[in-house]
Parts: structure tokens; sequence; C-alpha cells
């Protein structure tokens, strides 16, 4: 019997700064929303400037960041 172990890489939720206008930045404690359209955005804290960064994100990547330990905002 052939056992197939399939391994996923835990994805960090990235956005863009628009205070310091780096790309990129990791979001910290990131909270997963859906937008009034039906949309879904992940919001989160800049470690180095304290700004909220958002990234806007499908339902199937805002899912996968539920099940990597992302909080459920909606």
């Amino acid at each position: 019997m052939l056992q197939v172990i399939i391994y996923r890489e835990i994805d960090m939720i990235t956005g863009y700064c628009v205070k310091c206008k780096e790309k990129g930045v990791e979001l910290s404690a990131p909270g997963i929303h859906q937008t009034k359209k039906g949309g879904f955005m992940a919001k989160g804290k800049h470690e180095k400037c304290g700004t909220t960064v958002c990234a806007m994100m499908s339902k199937v990547n805002a899912e996968n960041a539920l099940k990597d330990g992302a909080t459920k905002a909606y």
C-alpha cells in the first residue's frame, strides 16, 4: 500500500502599507472580513509603524487563511 503525505506550506498574508509605501508587508494577527459586496479582505497591523494594512483576497484564499490561523471577523 502506497501512502502519500501532502504537506501544505503556511502562507503569510501580505499587503501594502500606505503610510510606509512598503510592499509585501506581513500582517500581524490578521482578521478576515467580508465586504458589503461579498468579497473578502484581511486586516492586520504593520509591525514597524502600527498602521492597519488591508489585503483583498478570494474566497478560497480566505478559507485557507482561516485554516492557517487567521481570525474570522464576520
